[in-house]
């Protein structure tokens, strides 16, 4: 480059120039490559247009074949561009014929180059196309180079996605006028039916050239400034809903706007010669890219935090409202979104939301813990979803299948409104149960309790009259939180969680971790088969300083109160000695330091690794308890992934096999009189927990929205009989993959509600 920052602003200029000029697109286009290629000093500029089939057109060149231009594409993915197209990260080569990816096209007339520098053409975080040089030399391109290369491509963003240059069709506009069923990750349970209202934060940036670089800079660090001040003021605030892990997302969300490694790039690109907001654009632009590319949710749930921050930023800049104005958001609004943080959804007022929508963000993300504390029926990983609708299109959402309908017709519509009504008169009913014994027809008390995670969850022990916390999942703290949480930390987290359930005892599991639960400060370590690798109490044996701290501020915190610690991910006997071990000593560290200890202390382990399967008994005997986590037990006993959909239908819960391993762990309880409880979500289904409770289940743990229909099924049943039919099924041993059917049907002739 000639000039690091003189060169960049330079061409900018004149492409802006050649922009305003009364020419066609293919025109401009022409003249832009031509005009890049001599202030890169490159004899090759040529730009790839991404089009609707997926391939990469040659739209424009200078120095490669012009009759090639509009007649060579190529797949996403296929040689250079290709790679760049798929990965959105720029690619410097001093001899491109040497990388692997190379891919030559005879009628480019490419073969006498060999220096090559690509960009991905990004708007939005979504790849438009491709933009190249090349030299016939061999060269090493600059940081600079590359940088004002991507720069440059966002003028080309823009001139790609005004239209001008696609003369296709796109056939997503006639869907704008059809009715949809759309499917996605049920991520808040409900049912809302409204009109959508479009969350759009992104703002169009018409400037992007900037012709004062000390006023552009001066102009970001106000807007900064005054966009930090506003998410304190949601922190300071954030109050209003209550204790709960929300407050700590906001309090990650307020980390992300102070993050100076992200407002150091903002600052780099202005100095490139862009205006503030362009600034902004292409950083955010950048960050979209590789969220749509990285595979590691807790990654893409921080990158959804910068996202949502960058936004933001643009609307203060912009001076734009952020959300839409409240007096204009309609009683049943439904918000649809590609991504949202949890700081905007807490900006709309809530008592006019019916639901929400997101393209992106599942069911751990942040904004999906902020829509469980707010109720919102909410549904995720809705791919395609703005390109199908418009603000004030009715939209049915369906929290509890993931199912959402975009203009539905009148008797779908209608269903939704039924179901609604009966939901809520269910809800009544089941709240009616809160008080009264799970007792069956005969007599057989059954004791159910609660699973939970987050603070936000542990008033419903009162509200569904659980009889304990059955399952605290401690993992859930660590994953929110911008690092590992200290002793002190961790400590006042588990004795909020007692204090707000002073008379009932917590069953709190360590840290439980790995395969698709990866703390976002801890390095993740590449296994070819993750679920079954380096998780949960394996991390907790080989790093014992990591399981000490967190038994310690368990112990601290149940201070006179009844603690209950279970083992996650148990294979054998010594495996559960070995923690068992561990939590005795820190209990002796603190009768030394004359630290007040619990009134008692259970140690459990968790049937959820078929090899223990075989060491039942000897468990059963050194262990307080057992809680059996049916959904790795089963996943494991059939080796089928239950989040993969090819091959999670292959089995059943209710399937033989199964029904006998669960078995045989309640009848070793019984012989040690050690309790067991199961706590995986089988046991929240009727249906499955009517199962559990034929083959000898007296505990039970689930959600907190399930006690109430698996309570009113035990009401309704009558155990000796129902335990008679299913050992009879179990007994016939006739190779039926499930009893599911023959289940229902017995239930349902007897009036049990499953």
């Amino acid at each position: 480059m000639r000039s690091a920052l003189g060169g960049p602003r330079l061409l900018l200029r004149r492409l802006r120039e050649i922009s305003a000029e009364p020419v066609s697109a293919q025109t401009r286009l022409d003249k832009i490559v031509v005009q890049i290629a001599a202030n890169m000093v490159a004899e090759v500029c040529s730009v790839y247009v991404l089009r609707a089939d997926q391939r990469l057109e040659l739209y424009a060149t200078e120095g490669l074949n012009r009759e090639a231009v509009h007649q060579t594409t190529m797949h996403a993915g296929e040689g250079l561009v290709g790679l760049i197209a798929r990965s959105a990260e720029p690619l410097a080569l001093s001899e491109a014929q040497d990388h692997p990816a190379f891919a030559y096209k005879p009628e480019t007339g490419e073969e006498a180059y060999h220096s090559f520098l690509g960009v991905p053409i990004l708007r939005g975080g979504s790849t438009l196309g491709v933009l190249v040089v090349q030299n016939k030399v061999r060269r090493v391109y600059s940081e600079e180079e590359v940088e004002a290369l991507q720069t440059t491509a966002m003028l080309l963003a823009e001139l790609i996605a005004s239209g001008e240059l696609q003369a296709i069709e796109d056939p997503r506009d006639l869907a704008l006028y059809r009715p949809a069923t759309l499917k996605g990750a049920a991520m808040c349970d409900g049912v809302g039916l409204g009109h959508v209202l479009l969350h759009e934060p992104r703002v169009v940036v018409k400037q992007l050239v900037a012709e004062d670089l000390s006023r552009e800079l001066t102009r970001l660090e106000q807007a900064v400034d005054a966009m930090r001040a506003s998410i304190d003021e949601l922190v300071a605030h954030g109050d209003r809903m209550g204790a709960g892990e929300h407050r700590d997302v906001l309090e990650t969300v307020r980390m992300v706007a102070y993050d100076r490694g992200w407002v150091r790039r903002l600052r780099e690109a202005v100095k490139s010669g862009l205006t503030a907001e362009a600034a902004v654009e292409r950083v955010q632009s950048d960050a979209r890219a590789r969220m749509q590319r990285q595979t590691d949710p807790y990654l893409r749930d921080r990158l959804h935090d910068l996202d949502d921050i960058a936004n933001r930023l643009l609307h203060q800049l912009t001076g734009q409202s952020y959300v839409a104005d409240r007096d204009s958001v309609p009683d049943n609004a439904i918000i649809v979104a590609r991504t949202m943080g949890p700081a905007a959804l807490l900006d709309y007022d809530r008592s006019r939301l019916r639901g929400l929508v997101l393209e992106e963000g599942g069911p751990s993300s942040h904004v999906a813990i902020v829509a469980r504390a707010l109720g919102i029926a909410t549904v995720g990983l809705v791919p395609g979803l703005i390109d199908v609708v418009e603000t004030g299109d009715p939209i049915i959402v369906d929290g509890s299948t993931g199912e959402v309908h975009v203009r539905p017709q009148p008797d779908v519509q209608n269903a939704y409104a039924e179901k609604a009504r009966l939901r809520a008169r269910r809800q009544e009913q089941y709240a009616r149960l809160r008080d009264v014994a799970a007792v069956t027809r005969d007599g057989v008390e059954i004791a159910l309790h609660m699973n939970a995670g987050l603070a936000i969850d542990v008033p419903h022990l009162h509200d569904t009259g659980a009889a304990s916390i059955g399952l605290f999942r401690t993992e859930l703290q660590f994953m929110l939180a911008p690092r590992f949480p200290r002793m002190d930390e961790q400590y006042r987290f588990y004795r909020g969680v007692f204090d707000a359930v002073p008379n009932r005892p917590v069953t709190f599991r360590t840290l439980d971790i790995g395969s698709d639960k990866i703390l976002p400060y801890m390095a993740k370590i590449d296994e070819e088969n993750p679920a079954l690798g380096w998780r949960a109490i394996r991390i907790g044996l080989d790093r014992p300083g990591l399981l000490r701290m967190q038994l310690r501020a368990m112990l601290k915190a149940g201070a006179g109160r009844e603690l209950r610690i279970m083992f996650p991910m148990i294979a054998n006997v010594s495996e559960f000695e070995a923690a068992k071990a561990i939590a005795l000593r820190e209990l002796e560290h603190l009768r030394r330091h004359r630290y007040e200890e619990p009134k008692t202390l259970k140690l459990g382990a968790m049937v959820e690794v078929p090899s223990l399967l075989w060491e039942l008994d000897l468990i059963a005997q050194r262990a307080d308890f057992l809680s059996v986590g049916s959904n790795d037990l089963v996943q494991y006993m059939y080796a089928a992934d239950r989040d993969n959909t090819r091959v999670s239908k292959r089995y059943d819960n209710l399937s033989p096999p199964v029904l006998r391993a669960l078995k045989r762990i309640a009848a070793a309880g019984r012989r040690a009189e050690t309790p067991v409880t199961l706590c995986g979500e089988m046991g929240g289904r009727p249906l499955e927990a009517l199962g559990l409770l034929a083959v000898g289940y007296r505990s039970l743990s689930m959600s907190p929205a399930a006690i109430g229909p698996v309570k009113s099924m035990i009401l309704g049943l009558d155990l000796a009989e129902m335990q008679d039919f299913v050992a009879q099924l179990l007994d016939a041993n006739d190779g039926a993959p499930s009893i599911r059917e023959k289940l229902r049907d017995f239930a349902l002739t007897r009036g049990v509600p499953v």
